[in-house]
């Protein structure tokens, strides 16, 4: 069973900077980003987390130290002086806090702990790298024009990226990961000057180190503009069981 999280949260997030001015602190329906996104995963059984501060961190970091003492929570942080340039970069960053398996969210992503329950029950071979993969096309809460698409046959990833013509999933920003992802990130970034987390992605595809689970009908919805915080705080009014 994985325990370790890593959680980038160095953007500045400038799409949802009408809510405010640093993202992770964004509160829907009273609580932060943050904290959303470390509950649930907590609460499907991780039991540690590495959150990758950039932008305005020393507000982020004591914001943190707020939900250690309130939760009890076990979190650590690394700082990513890049926090502008590629999000691999920060998971770079994290390469000494991790030795073993671990998963990976991103701090705007609200996801059902049931989504990364799914995830953890899938398979995964050491080496290979899980993505959660949503199959559900139609999903309302999507933004088609920013959302990564995924094209996958089997168990195997074969594609990648925001641009790709032809998929069949979306990228829920929710992996099951080991040491392979900071190489595979590297790698990319060495060969083809691309640092983000879908170019290491790509890189394992090649390898045949890309795998995808599929949690098609878990709730997700990746916080990243205006009118995806409305979505979002209406699903929350309406359902409630990602509040903290």
């Amino acid at each position: 069973m994985i325990e370790d999280l890593l959680i980038v949260a160095a953007g500045t997030g400038s799409r949802l900077r009408a809510k405010g001015d640093l993202k992770p602190l964004v509160e829907i329906c009273g609580t932060s980003l943050i904290e959303r996104a470390l509950a649930s995963a907590f609460k499907a059984g991780l039991a540690r987390a590495t959150v990758v501060t950039g932008y305005n961190a020393p507000v982020l970091e004591d914001h943190l130290d707020q939900l250690v003492k309130r939760h009890n929570w076990r979190i650590e942080t690394v700082h990513n002086a890049e926090y502008k340039h590629p999000n691999g970069l920060s998971v770079l960053k994290a390469r000494n806090a991790l030795s073993g398996p671990f998963c990976l969210a991103m701090c705007d992503h609200l996801v059902a702990p049931s989504l990364y329950r799914t995830l953890l029950a899938g398979d995964r071979m050491k080496g290979e790298v899980a993505l959660a993969i949503d199959t559900v096309l139609g999903n309302g809460f999507v933004d088609l024009d920013d959302v990564t698409k995924v094209r996958y046959a089997g168990r195997h990833i074969l594609e990648i990226g925001k641009e790709i013509p032809v998929y069949n999933a979306f990228d829920t920003g929710v992996f099951a990961a080991d040491p392979a992802l900071f190489d595979a990130i590297a790698k990319s970034g060495r060969e083809r000057g691309d640092y983000s987390i879908s170019g290491g992605m790509a890189e394992l595809a090649l390898e045949k180190n890309a795998v995808a689970i599929d949690v098609g009908g878990e709730f997700w919805i990746d916080v990243d503009s205006p009118e995806m915080y409305d979505l979002a705080t209406g699903w929350l009014t309406a359902n409630q069981p990602l509040a903290v």
